[in-house]
């Protein structure tokens, strides 16, 4: 998936297909479709300078993704959580 950076000092609404739009903040970036760069909307604000495609550095490193609910008992409904009662 692409990465687009918005480059100006200004917040963007930027249109995607399908009648979709990302806004990104002065400097935010935001991940968009494969074929979303080609729409012309995009393309244009890219052209101006606006909008900038950032290279994907690939799948290693990064911050993960996937992978289900982490765990360790937090949250709403912890499952693993013990608590004694009584003298001991």
């Amino acid at each position: 998936m692409p990465t687009i950076k918005n480059t100006t000092k200004k917040p963007l609404n930027v249109p995607l297909p399908g009648g979709k739009r990302l806004f990104l903040g002065p400097g935010k970036e935001g991940k968009i479709r494969a074929r979303a760069d080609e729409h012309p909307p995009v393309a244009a604000l890219v052209e101006t300078g606006e909008l900038e495609i950032v290279p994907d550095t690939g799948k290693s490193g990064g911050k993960g993704g996937g992978g289900g609910r982490g765990g360790g008992g937090q949250g709403r409904n912890p499952t693993s959580t013990v608590f004694k009662s009584g003298d001991g």
